[in-house]
């Protein structure tokens, strides 16, 4: 391995210059809002704020597998939040999220607005909220929630370690790359293993733990993350594969990956979402557009 840097880390490190790369214009050691703007309201119960990476459509996605389900207490409104433009640094997207970091939901349905933020900590939210894709026997209830913090826990070593070095980062160093991708296939073949006995990541039952996890890495194995399906040969891990194409083709999970989507093909995209004819809408824009 090469010695790509003779760097020597200070001995109190201090903030003088941008960390470079992709993100480096919103990339900052403190928190808290940078200027003054209030989030908008809609009219449902369920108030969104988010945008289509992999941890907010683990969101959207639930809530149109609810929805699927018929709780039309779980209809929503899901705002677009441009993080690339700093719109989570606003004051209203803070007092939801003080950790200024997609998704955030606001719950409206009650005397007081609760906040919710942390995808995981939301999905738990909707699941014991509407009593769905959470089990209730205690046994099948810990290997769900066992499988939803693993996907917490792991998910950073693949986006903001392997994804972050492997594609964003101004330079390419070798050791991160090494590191991080290790992890990654560790993380592949933990789930493969899993999948290569069960149905679903917690059992024979679909629950807010695939839910979760496939946004991150069924999105990585059918190569929608990082451009790095090859790179990671994803082809070795075939019952992940098995998986994230059955998850894909349910009819809500391809509904939820499309809210506040602002990249990719015009017509995956669905900016924001109001009400569930907003997909009918947008499809007929989008082919009237394309005569």
């Amino acid at each position: 391995m090469s010695n790509s840097s003779d760097y020597v880390p200070p001995t109190v490190w201090s903030w003088n210059k941008d960390s470079g790369g992709r993100f480096a214009n919103i990339n900052r050691p403190v928190s808290g809002a940078t200027h003054q703007k209030d989030l908008p309201v809609g009219r449902h119960p369920l108030q969104l704020y988010s945008l289509a990476t992999p941890n907010g459509v683990k969101v959207t996605v639930m809530l149109e597998e609810l929805l699927a389900l018929g709780h039309s207490g779980a209809e929503y409104d899901a705002w677009l939040i441009r993080i690339g433009e700093g719109d989570q640094f606003g004051s209203g997207f803070v007092g939801v999220n003080p950790n200024s970091k997609i998704p955030a939901l606001l719950d409206r349905s009650g005397s007081e607005p609760v906040r919710v933020f942390e995808s995981g900590a939301i999905l738990l939210y909707l699941a014991e909220k509407f009593g769905a894709f959470l089990p209730g026997e205690s046994a099948a209830r810990a290997e769900c929630l066992s499988w939803l913090f693993w996907q917490m826990g792991s998910a950073p070593y693949l986006g903001g370690g392997f994804g972050h070095f492997y594609a964003y980062a101004p330079s390419k160093i070798e050791y991160a790359i090494d590191r991080f991708t290790m992890e990654t296939k560790r993380q592949l073949d933990v789930l493969d293993k899993q999948l290569a006995t069960h149905e679903y990541i917690a059992g024979s039952e679909y629950t807010i733990a695939d839910i979760a996890i496939w946004p991150w890495y069924g999105g990585l194995v059918k190569g929608w993350l990082y451009e790095a399906a090859e790179f990671l040969s994803v082809q070795d891990y075939r019952h992940v594969r098995r998986w994230a194409d059955a998850i894909g083709e349910r009819p809500a999970v391809q509904r939820g990956r499309m809210v506040n989507r602002v990249f990719g093909e015009p017509s995956s995209q669905l900016h924001e979402r109001h009400d569930a004819g907003d997909f009918a809408t947008n499809t007929q824009d989008k082919l009237a557009a394309q005569k």
